[in-house]
């Protein structure tokens, strides 16, 4: 078979994004980015990993999309899996459950967080404003705190230098905050 990366990028040509094949390739980094994700949520969270990625293999198997390349996939992904998250809060917000909130903070992907409904809305509403005010500053983030990419993985995945890249990255956390904080 050779590269599995290649794999994926030369299966996603073919236009089968539901293929069992391409499945079988991208089901363990799909899971590590999900429970990655689901590690940020708050304790007792009802959507567990493996439904995560579930819900977004169907997703992004009914999606008529052109995937470029392996790292547009991921990037779909992630954004399946963001929108999941956004939706499932909605409904635990509409049923008024909840506590004490958390604050949310725009650090490093890594850092573990628990993140509640409210804040979850918040962040989704204060990135659709960045987005229509800077984009790729707006895909830096997604890339970064919803995919968990590095820098280098983010500079290659939009194809610009790293200096851009942080320089997005930067601003993006500045202006969220800014956005976060009028709220």
């Amino acid at each position: 078979m050779g590269d599995p990366r290649a794999e994926v990028t030369r299966l996603l040509a073919q236009g089968e994004p539901g293929a069992p094949a391409l499945l079988e390739l991208v089901y363990g980094e799909l899971h590590a980015m999900a429970r990655g994700r689901m590690g940020g949520e708050r304790a007792g969270h009802t959507l567990q990993a493996t439904a995560l990625v579930s819900e977004a293999w169907l997703r992004l198997g009914s999606a008529e999309a052109g995937w470029r390349d392996r790292s547009h996939f991921f990037a779909a992904a992630s954004e399946a899996m963001r929108r999941i998250l956004v939706d499932h809060a909605r409904k635990v917000r509409s049923q008024k459950r909840g506590g004490d909130l958390a604050r949310v903070t725009l650090g490093a992907p890594d850092a573990a967080l628990e993140v509640w409904p409210d804040e979850l809305l918040a962040l989704d509403e204060a990135l659709n404003a960045l987005e229509r005010e800077d984009p790729r500053a707006a895909e830096v983030t997604r890339l970064r705190y919803f995919v968990g990419l590095s820098m280098p993985e983010v500079a290659q995945a939009l194809d610009v230098s790293e200096r851009t890249a942080h320089r997005e990255w930067t601003f993006a956390r500045a202006r969220l905050s800014e956005l976060l904080a009028e709220r």
